[in-house]
C-alpha cells in the first residue's frame, strides 16, 4: 500500500499496467483519460472492468491505471484486483504469450517464402 492507494502490476503480451486503487465513487482512469474514452472499443472497457463487476466492487472504488507497450487489446488484458473470487473466474493468472520474434530468412516469424516448383 503506497499511502492511500494499494498498487499492483499488471501485464500481457508487451504491454505494462501500473494500477492504484483507493476507496472512491467508481472514477476509472487510464492515462489521465476516462477509460471508456481511452479505450475506443467496448470490448477493451468490458476487460478493463470485469474485475470489478464481478465483484460488486465497480462503484465503491477509485482506479488509476498507467498502462504502456502494446496494444489497445493487450493494455486492456493487462489490469488486476479480490483473489479466491478473480482466480476461479481466470482473471489472477498471468498471461505469459509474448510475440514471437521473426526469423532471418523468412517473411514473419513461421511464414516461409513461397515453393516454386520450376
Amino acid at each position: 500500500m503506497i499511502g492511500q492507494y494499494y498498487y499492483g502490476t499488471g501485464r500481457r503480451k508487451s504491454s505494462v499496467a501500473r494500477v492504484f486503487i483507493k476507496a472512491g465513487k467508481g472514477d476509472f482512469i487510464v492515462n489521465d483519460r476516462p477509460a471508456n474514452e481511452y479505450f475506443a472499443r467496448e470490448t477493451g472497457q468490458m476487460v478493463v472492468r470485469q474485475p470489478l463487476v464481478l465483484t460488486d466492487k465497480l462503484t465503491q472504488f477509485d482506479v488509476r491505471v498507467n498502462v504502456s507497450g502494446g496494444g489497445e487489446f493487450g493494455q486492456a488484458g493487462a489490469d488486476p484486483a479480490l483473489k479466491p473470487l478473480l482466480s476461479k473466474a481466470g482473471l489472477v493468472t498471468r498471461d505469459a504469450r509474448e510475440v514471437e520474434r521473426k526469423k532471418v530468412g523468412l517473411h514473419k516469424a513461421r511464414r516461409r517464402k513461397q515453393y516454386s516448383k520450376r
